[in-house]
């Protein structure tokens, strides 16, 4: 059965011309207009992937966002933001929030059904890991979006658990910044900001592994990678 999108938009037309051109992609549609009937309609429709405006009335879209990715029903739920907003800060909070991807408006439709297409295969990828990853202490578990050291758990945000996930998977390659914002952010990466983005993340995610944050080697002038402790 085709994938589940719910559109969570207050403009009629727009969610029309969305819901047109996904069913007519063979997608299964559900929408609303404001934000507390997402969450709602987010644990009640379990959708594979959400398309949020961030101008909605009363609860706006990074609020949304951020309870979304905080409750553990919806916590795994793919989020493509849809904006009039085109500034730089807009974008960064709302993929620091824990969004997927960012469409600033107006958009094409054969545009956006390619990156819903695009994080869609991401989130396929994830279900094939091992549900339980263990680094001597450190213990990932997938099924429950959690990290914990030597049992204690530390209060990650969705994009420092998937930075930790993709570098633990990479077993010790080396990954460019560049790759690091396709997989883990999938957006166009040319502005600066972006690429400041992923060594923020990897600063803070440090911070909270505390002493395993030694596993995360810094390969100067390109990227990072994840090294195993020796038993």
């Amino acid at each position: 059965m085709k994938e589940k999108i719910l559109i969570i938009e207050d403009e009629k037309d727009i969610i029309k011309m969305l819901d047109y051109n996904l069913k007519k992609d063979g997608f299964r549609v559900a929408s609303c207009r404001d934000g507390e009937e997402a969450l709602d309609l987010a644990v009640s429709e379990h959708p594979d992937l959400i398309l949020l405006d961030l101008m909605l009335p009363g609860m706006d879209g990074l609020e949304v966002c951020k309870t979304l990715k905080k409750e553990a029903k919806t916590s795994g739920i793919p989020i493509i933001m849809l904006t009039a907003r085109a500034q730089e800060a807009d974008k960064v909070v709302g993929l620091e929030l824990g969004a997927d991807d960012y469409v600033t408006k107006p958009f094409s439709p054969r545009e956006l059904l390619a990156r819903i297409k695009a994080v869609l295969r991401r989130a396929k990828d994830k279900e094939k890991l091992p549900q339980v990853l263990n680094i001597g202490d450190l213990k990932v578990d997938l099924s429950r979006i959690q990290v914990s050291i030597k049992d204690k758990p530390l209060e990650l945000t969705a994009k420092e658990f998937e930075l930790l996930t993709t570098l633990i998977k990479a077993k010790g390659r080396v990954l460019s910044r560049d790759y690091l914002l396709d997989t883990i952010w999938g957006f166009d990466h040319a502005l600066e900001i972006q690429t400041r983005t992923v060594d923020v993340h990897i600063r803070s995610l440090r911070k909270k592994l505390k002493n395993q944050a030694r596993n995360i080697i810094t390969v100067k002038n390109y990227g990072y990678r994840f090294e195993a402790d020796e038993n």
